[in-house]
């Protein structure tokens, strides 16, 4: 019993985070498909929950013998904390989040795409606006909305851009006299696609969250960011058009 205890949760741990890490290459690279990626994380976790309970037990039953902890059993627990512990602080951080994958600055008038839309060719997610969304939305992220900023459409494009750049985004259409930036954003571990469009329109100074004080040209900046598989998000979204928007600003 004492060498199971030992030997047995540094297996598990090893092989959980092994197949927690590996979900989001195997699934990237086309080896597997999602639902089985997604199947080996759980299982992973799993293994990982257990090899932290089995490393516990090893580690008191040797404490209580007078004998040394055995390394492994201390290695297998540390294995497993890993292996959970990594999607569960995910999970906790999302608590609360809707099933949701399309957020939005503006619910009335949302902005459309244009050029990302062949490259959305297959995608489970479509682009159309669901006013069940929308509401959900308004419930779970009341923050979100549209900023404005001091300058023309044309000036705060420049900024726009650039602030788009430096949030990673791959750019894939800047269209400056339309005012709209087209742009895909890629997730880490699983590496999904997200696509974002920001959309620019003359303003009047003093409208809701400007940052102008004085009379002048301003500019409202609506950003919308639309997930192209997943149901929901776990905030994802929102929190790449906060992030966004508090560059932008600090521009």
């Amino acid at each position: 019993m004492r060498a199971m205890l030992a030997t047995l949760p540094l297996t598990l741990g090893a092989i959980g985070l092994v197949m927690l890490v590996a979900a989001g290459p195997a699934y990237r690279t086309g080896s597997v498909p999602l639902l089985a990626a997604f199947g080996a994380s759980a299982l992973g976790v799993l293994l990982g929950v257990a090899a932290t309970a089995l490393g516990t037990a090893g580690a008191v039953l040797a404490a209580r013998q007078g004998q040394a902890v055995p390394m492994a059993a201390v290695a297998g627990l540390l294995l497993g904390a890993i292996a959970w512990g990594v999607p569960a602080r995910v999970i906790l951080a999302a608590r609360g989040t809707p099933a949701i994958h399309d957020i939005s600055t503006d619910l009335s008038n949302p902005p459309t795409y244009s050029a990302v839309v062949p490259l959305r060719q297959g995608a489970a997610n479509t682009l159309d606006v669901n006013a069940d969304t929308a509401a959900e939305q308004r419930r779970a992220y009341p923050d979100i909305g549209p900023v404005t900023v001091p300058g023309t459409p044309g000036e705060v494009f420049v900024r726009a851009l650039d602030a788009a750049r430096d949030s990673g985004w791959a750019i894939v259409e800047a269209n400056t006299t339309a005012g709209r930036i087209e742009a895909t954003d890629t997730t880490r571990w699983f590496e999904f696609k997200d696509d974002v469009v920001v959309r620019l329109t003359a303003s009047e100074s003093g409208s809701e969250g400007s940052t102008e004080s004085n009379t002048g040209s301003s500019t409202r900046v609506d950003v919308r960011s639309v997930s192209r598989v997943g149901r929901g998000d776990l905030g994802t979204n929102a929190q790449r058009i906060r992030d966004y928007l508090a560059r932008l600003q600090s521009r």
